[in-house]
């Protein structure tokens, strides 16, 4: 950090601390003229029960000057002391949108914009306290980091990414994926061949909204309405969209086998341990249906980048609402 970027943050931290001091003021100044209220209201209300408005008015009058004077006294003694009794936290906390952040953006690159706002822990700690909301949104679906669940839909809802390729990794339908996402799954699949574990192929990727209608339609055809939101996002409401998602399966002597299967197989169980060393997670964990709204899906994979899913794995979370502070969503609104 240079000396004029220290004199700027110091500057920032001066200006936050006198608006801390001019809102304390402002209460405790409400609070001295509702107690003048309240003491005048009485004095007046004694009066008049008592049959003796007229010579009680003198009293209430004297009464008033009196406590006003006592909230300008006060207010001035809380001016006065206000830098000695409000001290600079110890711990203040770092401007987020800096410029660095902002040329990050500029580029395109989630990953770049993440290290630049001192990795994946001090992003998502950025987002959750506020500080990134003047440069950062959760809700763009165009970022490596945008949250969609069943009450954060995509937006627009029929949104395509403006590019997207098909990885190395075999894929029996074509999947696709955004680049970094196909670029990070090949190197999933490469590190789980290099550990032994066998070979992983990309079930399904890239769904458009008109192919989550078919999707989602199918399932409720099958199991019903209710049972379809457990296991298949509305139209809309699908990470696949995004370009991010990515069911995997487990292949072995030329053959895959389905979604359903990868939970009980060594690529599976390397997947849920590993995965986020190249920049995935598992999006619908065991347990997690309280807050996700879905069944566990150990084949659903989420690619968020390498810098927060290090942060996600390090901090021990289940579910990406949780990692970002956001509410439970159980069910559509």
């Amino acid at each position: 950090m240079t000396m004029s970027d220290e004199h700027a943050r110091r500057v920032q931290r001066r200006e936050r601390i006198a608006a801390r001091r001019r809102r304390a003021v402002a209460t405790i100044a409400a609070s001295f003229a509702a107690c003048v209220m309240v003491v005048a209201g009485g004095v007046m209300a004694a009066g008049w029960v008592d049959g003796s408005a007229a010579s009680e008015t003198s009293e209430t009058t004297a009464v008033i000057p009196s406590l006003t004077t006592i909230v300008e006294e006060s207010i001035e003694g809380i001016q006065a002391s206000a830098p000695d009794s409000m001290p600079e936290p110890e711990d203040d906390a770092e401007p987020f949108c800096t410029p660095a952040v902002r040329d990050a953006i500029a580029t395109g690159d989630a990953e770049a914009v993440v290290v630049a706002a001192g990795g994946g822990e001090a992003f998502r700690s950025g987002v959750v306290d506020g500080r990134a909301s003047d440069c950062i949104s959760l809700e763009h679906p165009a970022w490596a980091w945008v949250v969609v669940n069943k009450q954060r839909p995509v937006e627009p809802i029929d949104y395509e990414p403006n590019s997207l390729v098909e990885p190395e990794t075999f894929s029996p339908v074509g999947g696709h994926l955004t680049p970094a996402a196909a670029t990070a799954l090949d190197e999933l699949a490469s590190a789980a061949r290099e550990a032994g574990v066998g070979e992983i192929a990309l079930e399904s990727g890239y769904r458009s909204h008109d192919m989550q209608v078919t999707t989602y339609d199918a399932q409720v055809g099958a199991l019903g309405q209710a049972d379809a939101d457990l296991t298949s996002a509305r139209p809309g409401y699908s990470e696949h969209q995004l370009g991010l998602a990515a069911d995997v399966v487990a292949c072995a002597d030329g053959s895959c086998g389905t979604i359903y299967d990868v939970g009980a197989t060594p690529q599976g169980s390397w997947v849920a341990e590993n995965a986020w060393k190249h920049g995935w997670i598992v999006r619908y964990e065991e347990g997690t249906t309280d807050t996700t709204g879905y069944e566990p899906e150990p084949w659903h994979l989420r690619y968020v980048g390498q810098e927060l899913a290090r942060a996600y794995s390090e901090g021990g979370y289940a579910t990406y609402e949780e990692f970002f502070g956001l509410s439970a969503a159980p069910s559509y609104e």
